[in-house]
């Protein structure tokens, strides 16, 4: 019985050098989760039951499992490297099969796609071209790298302070862009047509008899509205604007084949008149020109948010994890994969930071949970178990070599 005793034991032995030499050449794979060999006693079955002297049969490895614990977090240059802090997977697509894995090197393959360097494409929630989320059933994940359409003005905001000291305007000259003499202040903000083609709006303020002023509106420098005022603001004796908000303006487009006119909201809204100087306060309005894709980041809940030479962001899309009762239960394929079994449980899909699902991190890797001073002595008593059964086996043949020699 030593001998099988022994034999068991320098399998179990070997078997677990194996897992440990596995652990020491993955040290830096990224992404990567050390396995750890259990083992379990033999006892041979016993026809009268089980006797208070039964001796064992040996040992026999139960199962070899992988050790999830978070690894460290490094840095990198690569916007698309992506760490998992805390729970979960990413969520693959290999050409159909659905994988899943820790590692989050990823790149751009020729049509756009954020692949791992074996070519599966990760999967996320896909966004429209108004940057709308879909969150119905996670699909691989694309950069879109077309130009980011512009959006034409529709509404101005004007937060002024309009001087209560300034002389009133005589109705006669009329009114002028080219003369200063005419009006009081003015100001100019840049708008944008359908094209995205930009023109500057100008105001301005003509102070009138009371607390009234007339507002009048000029495209490039031609007077818009027929050259009436575009409204008249109005305030009480305490300064407080009084007249109704906001006020529509028709302005035409300068360039060819854009809507004209086109239809702009011009709010004065907090506006006052006090006895200080003209001020601008807030001068903005909500219409930008088109753009192309200059870089894209990723937030912590996987957002992929694109950055455009017009100053204008727009989601891409959301990257999604995959969290599993049981990861233990997950079957490795290689290439830092894996893949769902019956007994690691359905995959639980969601947007990061949620449920029991880690965060992302940007420019980062995960690197492996190896701690390689530990496997190295690990080796060690390892190696030592091999020899003690060895010597098990040797000291069972003297006893044989005995025997016979009587």
């Amino acid at each position: 019985m030593s001998f099988q005793q022994g034999l068991s034991g320098l399998n179990a032995a070997s078997k677990n050098l194996d897992v440990i030499g596995n652990n020491v050449a993955n040290a830096s794979t990224v992404g990567f989760k050390q396995g750890q060999a259990q083992f379990a006693d033999l006892y041979a079955n016993s026809l009268s039951g089980s006797g208070g002297s039964q001796v064992g049969i040996g040992v026999k490895v139960a199962q070899v499992t992988q050790q999830f614990t978070q690894g460290n977090i490094s840095t990198t240059n690569n916007p698309l490297d992506i760490a998992i802090n805390g729970g979960g997977f990413f969520r693959m697509d290999n050409g159909g099969e659905v994988t899943y894995q820790r590692n989050g090197q990823f790149q751009l393959d020729k049509f756009g796609f954020i692949v791992n360097p074996t070519g599966s494409k990760l999967t996320g929630y896909t966004a429209n071209s108004s940057g709308v989320l879909s969150t119905g059933a996670a699909a691989p994940l694309s950069i879109n790298t077309a130009d980011l359409p512009p959006q034409i003005t529709s509404e101005v905001n004007a937060l002024l302070n309009l001087d209560s000291g300034s002389p009133d305007i005589p109705a006669l000259p009329a009114f002028s862009v080219a003369d200063p003499t005419t009006y009081t202040n003015s100001t100019a903000v840049t708008v944008y047509d359908s094209l995205g083609n930009d023109q500057t709006l100008q105001m301005f303020y003509v102070k009138q008899p009371g607390s009234l002023w007339n507002v009048y509106a000029a495209n490039d420098g031609t007077v818009i509205n027929g050259g009436a005022p575009i409204t008249s603001l109005s305030f009480d004796s305490s300064g407080v604007l009084t007249t109704g908000m906001p006020v529509a303006a028709s302005v035409p487009a300068t360039a060819v084949g854009a809507t004209s006119p086109f239809p702009v909201a011009i709010d004065f809204t907090g506006t006052t008149q006090f006895g200080a100087n003209f001020s601008v306060n807030t001068l903005n309005q909500d219409g930008y020109t088109s753009g192309r894709l200059a870089g894209f980041d990723l937030a912590a809940d996987g957002i992929v948010l694109g950055r455009y030479t017009n100053g204008q962001t727009a989601v891409l899309g959301q990257v999604v994890l995959a969290g599993f009762a049981n990861p233990n239960g997950l079957q490795p394929l290689g290439n830092n994969q894996w893949v769902e079994t019956s007994t690691s449980g359905v995959p639980l899909v969601g947007a990061p930071d949620s449920g029991s699902l880690g965060v992302l991190q940007s420019r980062a890797v995960e690197d492996s949970n190896v701690d390689l001073t530990a496997e190295l002595v690990n080796m060690i008593t390892a190696q030592r178990m091999y020899q003690a059964n060895a010597q098990t086996i040797k000291a069972q043949d003297e006893v044989l070599q005995t025997l016979v020699n009587l």
